[in-house]
């Protein structure tokens, strides 16, 4: 960074010792025995005491996290409620039931062949690995969506720290497991652990049955090969590398030219451009101008050089910018690629789709930082042709003009991304129950949501039970549906309090 900071010993991560990291897996599988049966309303009462004990906890979290990230008390503040609210989204749906997928058909001797009573619903998985992500020191990292939902399911967590922010990590550790505990939850429901190699013997444990990552393409990808290649593979949802392109029509520039320099310049450069929905490609048509608006546009901004999450994460923005920038087809129209160390200042390249559908691979490499790279299209369906060599993001965004023809273009951004916007900058994902936050490879490495309720998806697998007594049944199964939650019972959703058909 451009300041110097004398590191202590407790200001960088430190590995986890194997006999402690064992300890830990052990404490989670046995937790794990009463999490599997724990109730929504227990879940619910867990997930509220960690949000509320995190808000108590909030100013000393956001200075610790502003000395190691530098990305703002306001940023971090807003984030800490953003985490906060997410675990308590997802205490309610797990009280609502529907994320369960229960499901009951009736005997029917008359269907070929005869149908048993046959009732199915979604389980935890068992204890979970949680990889905590730089750019989000809050909502995606110790506390955040990935430990939220797999709290929710009824899984026990085991954090990665990350190297960023180690202390931090640290303390938001002590204080959600001390919550959880005080609330009821089992010793060993929530660990954390740090280290290189710890995370490496994390995703290869015997004891942990799904993992959640966000991060680097090069880390990520390691990390899912690790875990299919274990004797027994698990799931791997890692969240790691995304251009997001934006795609401009004539006429939207012809109406709006300088209120679309503005937005991409403000959301290119947001948070020094350390966004996983970071507008990397944008295509406006050829001769528009458009690149140099939006190099004006972050000039009367004034976003100068700004601090970067990490000294390797600057250098990698550097090493980017210096492959884009000395690439044959393209141009720097504004900014400087000689980027100081520890630190991002913007930087606005431009080029064509014939370059790009020449070496997509070097012209659609994700440049973690401030930068965006205009490509020029002759029209809509050239500018079509190298959106479809992006590959998978985890967001597309079309800026277009009323009465214009959207469905051949809707058609390929759905193809490539897992949010499409219509109108506004991918920057920015709300938590809800209709989010989307992952797309086609290597944006991630499922089909899943990352953010959102639906989250929750990725820590369950479905279980059927056949001719169980009722007895034998979880609540959620039984006749009487005792939870009251939403069912579909011989092929009909049925809504609480209404009558089940019978068949």
């Amino acid at each position: 960074m451009t300041d110097t900071v004398t590191a202590t010993a407790t200001d960088v991560a430190r590995d986890t010792a194997p006999a402690e990291l064992d300890a830990v897996a052990a404490a989670a599988r046995r937790a794990f025995a009463v999490t599997v049966a724990s109730t929504a309303a227990e879940r619910a009462t867990w997930l509220r005491a960690a949000a509320d004990a995190l808000d108590a906890a909030r100013d000393e979290l956001v200075a610790i996290a502003d000395e190691e990230s530098h990305l703002g008390v306001p940023r971090l503040t807003g984030e800490v409620a953003r985490t906060t609210a997410q675990l308590r989204l997802f205490a309610d749906a797990v009280l609502e039931g529907s994320y369960l997928e229960a499901t009951i058909d009736h005997p029917d001797p008359s269907t070929i062949p005869p149908r048993p009573d046959l009732r199915r619903m979604l389980r935890p998985l068992g204890p979970v690995a949680v990889f905590g992500a730089s750019n989000f020191p809050f909502a995606f990292s110790v506390a955040g969506g990935d430990t939220a939902s797999a709290l929710a399911a009824g899984c026990p967590v085991i954090v990665k720290g990350h190297p960023a922010h180690p202390r931090l990590s640290r303390r938001t550790a002590e204080v959600v497991a001390g919550a959880l505990v005080a609330a009821g939850a089992p010793d060993g429901v929530f660990g954390h652990v740090e280290g290189h190699e710890t995370g490496i013997a994390l995703v290869q444990h015997p004891e942990v049955r799904a993992v959640g990552f966000t991060g680097s393409l090069h880390g990520g990808r390691a990390l899912f090969d690790l875990a299919q290649q274990r004797p027994d593979p698990i799931p791997f949802y890692g969240e790691l590398s995304a251009v997001n392109p934006v795609l401009i029509t004539a006429p939207a520039l012809e109406a709006r030219a300088d209120e679309l320099a503005a937005g991409l310049a403000g959301s290119f450069t947001l948070g020094a451009g350390q966004f996983c929905t970071n507008p990397g490609v944008v295509f406006v048509p050829a001769g528009s101008g458009f690149a140099e608006q939006v190099g004006a546009a972050v000039a009367a901004a004034s976003a100068g050089p700004m601090p970067m999450l990490t000294v390797g994460i600057a250098a990698a923005f550097a090493d980017g910018l210096a492959a884009l920038a000395g690439h044959a087809d393209v141009e720097v129209v504004a900014g400087d690629p000689a980027q100081q160390p520890g630190t991002g200042a913007p930087v606005v390249l431009r080029t064509t789709t014939a370059a790009v559908l020449a070496d997509p691979g070097t012209l659609f490499h994700e440049c973690f930082g401030p930068s965006t790279l205009v490509v020029e299209y002759a029209d809509v369906a050239d500018a079509l042709a190298a959106i479809r060599a992006v590959g998978g993001s985890l967001t597309a965004t079309l800026h277009a003009q009323p009465g214009e023809e959207l469905a051949p273009i809707v058609e390929v951004l759905t193809e490539v991304a897992g949010r499409v916007l219509f109108a506004g900058w991918p920057t920015g994902v709300a938590v809800s129950w209709a989010q989307q936050h992952g797309g086609p490879w290597p944006s991630t490495t499922s089909i899943h949501t990352s953010v959102g309720v639906t989250a929750i998806r990725r820590f369950l697998r479905p279980i059927a039970f056949q001719d169980a007594p009722d007895a034998a049944l979880p609540q959620e199964l039984r006749d009487e549906n005792p939870l009251g939650i939403l069912r579909r019972v011989n092929g009909v959703l049925v809504l609480p309090g209404q009558y089940e058909p019978v068949a």
